[in-house]
């Protein structure tokens, strides 16, 4: 996962429609590359709610902390380095540094997703 936080990006707002612009290109080339599996500009805000196991809803988060995510991108790709490639691209259209992190391989949650117990 590919990510900024939320205030990372810092330009002026009538330059807004470039970085989206931008933004929008890597992500069209993600998908062309067939690397891209989820994304987003950014979060409605800062109003998370947290459901307990005994399913009572809440205001979050979770723990309080100065910092959340302003947007994020969920890629595939076969090295750390591509994952590198990529969160340049994405820094560079966002105009502010990117965190990767990587997402632990589930092959018993991938069979679920796909449907198929055989894989």
């Amino acid at each position: 996962m590919i990510s900024f936080n939320d205030g990372d990006m810092t330009f002026p707002e009538e330059d807004f429609p470039a970085v989206a612009k931008a933004a929008h290109e890597v992500m069209r080339e993600g998908v062309e590359a067939g690397i891209w599996l989820e994304g987003g500009g950014g979060f409605m805000g800062y109003s998370p709610r947290v459901v307990g196991l005994d399913g009572w809803v809440s205001d979050g988060p979770l723990t309080a902390s100065p910092v959340h995510i302003g947007g994020f991108a969920v890629i595939q790709v076969a090295s750390d380095e591509e994952a590198h490639r990529w969160a340049h691209k994405i820094a560079v259209a966002c105009r502010c540094p990117q965190e990767v992190r990587k997402i632990m391989d589930d092959p018993e949650g991938d069979r679920i997703f796909l449907g198929n117990a055989s894989l």
